[in-house]
């Protein structure tokens, strides 16, 4: 057998191999932008294909046209308004069509009002609709250091679906049998949550239901009586930071000098609106989601009973500024503040 006939067996095989090794690079060219000073690796990489397919995919519905008011206030018409009864009824009315636009196209009002009457509470997504305008009212008052003056509607997490298609429920984990391999210390089964990492399958419930410090490093070396990070609070820190980087569509040089992670000096301003957007929504699951554990049917609960909380990727879906952007609530003023 002669050599070129040799290779000539081999070139399939290979070919196959070079497949296998590049499916999981993406294809050039890819967008770079110089976020830092020079040499400090703040460089932010996108691919505009992906970027593309996303932003395909925004629609942001036509603002309602304002009303002139009626000088009539919601409660004074309607029966058991608990939020929003000192709106106009004229705009009153103008915001509950807004909300059947963003929450129930489809089901139109009976989504949340029982045919009995609108001032029954029948439906539990009435009472769920009425929660989740007053976290929405609070989001935009009290942290505008995350949202900043564009903040959010119910259509930045629903956008037209009854629930917000990214949502989170406490993981039990997948059964394991007894033995040394009974307990996994929640890693090193491959999830979404993680990036498909050995990394730990619920990064959301230490830090954005509980207050965990996102730590990687000790603040001091010991013996000096700083308690020192187990290697688990660290990998759960790298799971939510990869969780985060997928929902904004970013890397980590977002928000972080590569050179220096734990540096906020040498951060971009990036890095505190994500702190901030961290203790946001640790506030919004324990203050207004969670306790809807009570309210909510069965089958919208998890495998734990607990109710679908919110993380980064309810509100950004992929992008970096959640609708790319877009101003909503510019024309929803009853959004901000409370009654």
């Amino acid at each position: 057998m002669n050599s070129k006939f040799k290779v000539s067996r081999f070139v399939p095989a290979l070919s196959l191999l070079l497949v296998v090794f590049i499916a999981g690079c993406e294809r050039p060219p890819m967008d770079s932008v110089q976020q830092g000073f020079r040499g400090t690796g703040m460089v932010a990489v996108s691919n505009p294909r992906l970027a593309a397919e996303l932003m395909a995919g925004v629609s942001v519905p036509d603002p309602i046209p304002a009303v002139p008011p009626s000088g009539t206030t919601a409660s004074e018409v309607y029966e058991n308004v608990q939020v929003l009864g000192a709106l106009d009824v004229s705009e009153f009315n103008r915001f509950m069509t807004a909300i059947t636009q963003w929450v129930s196209p489809d089901e139109g009002c009976n989504y949340c009002h029982a045919a009995t009457g609108f001032a029954s509470d029948d439906l539990y997504t009435k009472v769920v609709a009425r929660r989740m305008i007053e976290m929405t009212r609070q989001i935009n008052s009290d942290w505008t250091d995350h949202v900043g003056t564009t903040g959010v509607t119910c259509y930045t997490c629903h956008e037209g679906n009854n629930a917000p298609l990214n949502v989170w429920v406490q993981n039990p984990g997948p059964r394991r049998a007894g033995g040394f391999t009974a307990d996994s210390a929640g890693q090193n089964t491959v999830a979404p949550e993680a990036a498909l990492s050995s990394l730990p399958y619920d990064p959301f419930s230490p830090f954005l239901l509980g207050d965990t410090e996102i730590r990687v490093l000790a603040s001091q070396p010991l013996p000096q009586g700083a308690p020192v990070p187990a290697i688990k609070q660290t990998e759960e820190t790298y799971a939510l930071m990869m969780h985060m980087s997928d929902s904004l569509g970013v890397n980590c040089t977002f928000c972080h000098n590569s050179r220096a992670f734990s540096n906020w000096q040498e951060s971009s301003p990036a890095r505190v609106t994500a702190w901030h957007g961290i203790r946001m929504a640790r506030e919004l699951n324990t203050s207004y989601v969670a306790p809807l554990s009570t309210t909510l049917p069965a089958a919208r609960l998890g495998p734990m009973g607990d109710a679908p909380k919110v993380n980064c990727a309810t509100c950004h879906q992929g992008l970096n500024k959640p609708l790319m952007g877009a101003n909503m609530l510019q024309y929803h003023p009853a959004l901000v503040g409370g009654d």
